[in-house]
């Protein structure tokens, strides 16, 4: 137990993510279409800031900006050659800020999905695969990063791709999904099925779990499945703050961070250990799940009927994993769409 999540994990029963990134950066000015990752080398600046708005409001870890830092989604900028710079730069710039906190705050090399369908439906091998991601985990490592964080997964053979480039470049890892329809990832995963996978990785990730989706009330319904379906490890949840609307030249998600104190509080009652927002969560969104975690008394997981009374109705009438499910009409307000 050597790395610094792993031991904030021996010692904590929950611990605060970060919030948005794309949304930050769009709103920052990067224009869509753009390769965030290029702003690592081109706007270092705004990266710090980007950086420094969840440590500075009690995020305990918070992602890199290297999402799309494979070179599959490098080669739409002509960028392919460049993958281990941009992650390496994107790292050091995560290290630097974390470093400076004055506390442990643990630095994740963010490693998103390749934009591309796995065979045999598609055309990337696993083995093309695990190669693109080990390319990226290890310019991830060389700028420092504590942990590598696979995130907003669809196919199961993707996210063992990661996992298995993670164990050879020797790092520690967390991986999400995104469970985006009707319950499922976009490639038929459910919440069981992830458990399953999870339990016979070698390496095993040190915490997985839910990022993304459809809304945060989805998200924690998920966050149940996990843990009714016996999850043994850490669980993450990482919702989305609300419905995208564009006001004023900026993205702007209309969860309110009263929303989002009641999200956390939820998600940890759910059987979330690290939790943090996605799309549209801000600084200001994190300081009020905080400030949940800490004085909120840990309760029962929640039903169904009571996250919809807090968060907004489901998107769908089940979870996914039964045909004949908890059946649960979509009421009140959405709260969540569209990706990080």
């Amino acid at each position: 137990m050597t790395d610094a999540l792993s031991r904030m994990l021996s010692t904590r029963d929950w611990i605060l993510a970060d919030g948005a990134t794309g949304t930050t950066l769009f709103n920052m000015g990067l224009s869509s279409g753009d390769s965030p990752e290029l702003w690592n080398v081109d706007a270092p600046d705004n990266i710090r800031a980007l950086y420094r708005g969840p440590v500075e409001a009690g995020s305990d870890l918070f992602l890199t900006n290297t999402f799309g830092g494979n070179a599959a989604r490098l080669k739409l900028h002509d960028a392919q050659d460049r993958v281990a710079e941009l992650n390496r730069v994107g790292a050091e710039i995560g290290r630097e800020i974390a470093d400076a906190a004055g506390r442990t705050v643990v630095v994740a090399g963010s490693m998103g999905p390749t934009g591309e369908v796995m065979a045999p439906l598609g055309t990337l091998t696993y083995a093309t695969a695990v190669q693109m991601f080990e390319e990226q985990a290890a310019g991830l490592k060389a700028g420092g990063v504590d942990v590598l964080w696979i995130e907003t997964i669809s196919a199961p053979e993707e996210y063992r791709a990661a996992a298995e480039a993670a164990g050879r470049v020797g790092l520690p890892y967390c991986g999400t999904m995104s469970f985006d329809t009707a319950g499922r990832t976009m490639m038929g995963t459910t919440s069981v099925d992830m458990v399953k996978m999870v339990g016979k990785l070698d390496p095993a990730p040190l915490a997985f779990g839910a990022n993304c989706g459809t809304g945060a009330s989805d998200l924690l319904r998920t966050v149940l499945g996990f843990a009714e379906a016996g999850a043994t490890r850490p669980i993450i949840a990482k919702g989305n703050a609300g419905i995208p609307k564009y006001v004023e030249g900026h993205i702007h998600y209309d969860g309110t961070p009263e929303v989002m104190a009641d999200y956390a509080a939820l998600a940890r009652d759910c059987g979330a250990t690290i939790i943090g927002g996605c799309c549209g969560t801000t600084p200001e969104h994190l300081r009020a799940m905080r400030e949940a975690l800490e004085t909120r008394p840990r309760g029962d997981a929640p039903s169904l009927d009571r996250i919809v009374a807090a968060l907004g109705g489901f998107s769908s009438a089940t979870d996914g994993t039964t045909d004949d499910g908890p059946k649960r009409e979509r009421r009140g307000r959405r709260r969540g769409a569209g990706a990080g």
